[in-house]
């Protein structure tokens, strides 16, 4: 199970994106058919469609929950992280990191495959990128800092998210404590 729910028993809506998200990891967002989601998610394609009427209304709640569980992430991380530098920028890259790995992964990437049939899927993702850079604006100690640890930690995703990093697991952990340090001391001028 990819997205656990907390409050009992899962609702179709959440079945189906569970669903949606296994398929996707499998065997992509372009080969996915709303039949094959209903009968992994055990459901009629009625109910599937009383939830999601279309192939691109279903991608569309996909990028939400994704985007959603990053936001929840955040706010987790909030209550157990104390005041500082560049709070909003620690938050999001530990969000980030945290959720961009595993079947996460493979789901957002099966997703970023979808959206080059359709681009303007991801204007709910373009929205929070430019509410993340106004918010950074307003809060940053050090908004060159937060840009800059912000972008490494996205480039590091990017390149995890496509199997294309070169870095080893101390490479990795090494950056990571780097992106930290620029968070809490930020840029020496």
């Amino acid at each position: 199970m990819l997205f656990p729910c907390t409050r009992g028993r899962k609702s179709s809506r959440e079945k189906i994106l569970d669903a949606a998200a296994e398929l996707v990891g499998e065997i992509g967002a372009g080969r996915l058919t709303l039949e094959a989601v209903a009968e992994k998610a055990g459901l009629s394609k009625g109910g599937l469609l009383y939830n999601f009427p279309t192939k691109e209304a279903l991608l569309q709640g996909m990028i939400q929950r994704l985007i959603d569980n990053v936001a929840s992430e955040k706010e987790e991380i909030r209550k157990r992280t104390p005041p500082g530098r560049n709070l909003e920028a620690r938050l999001c890259t530990a969000a980030l990191l945290k959720l961009c790995s595993g079947q996460m992964k493979e789901t957002a990437n099966g997703m970023l495959a979808a959206t080059a049939e359709n681009p303007r899927l991801l204007d709910p993702l373009r929205e929070v990128i430019r509410e993340t850079l106004r918010s950074f604006k307003e809060t940053s100690d050090d908004l060159d800092a937060a840009l800059i640890a912000w972008l490494a930690v996205e480039g590091l995703n990017s390149f995890e998210m496509h199997d294309l990093s070169p870095f080893s697991t101390e490479d990795r952990n090494r950056i990571l404590k780097a992106v930290d340090r620029l968070l809490a001391k930020g840029i020496a001028e």
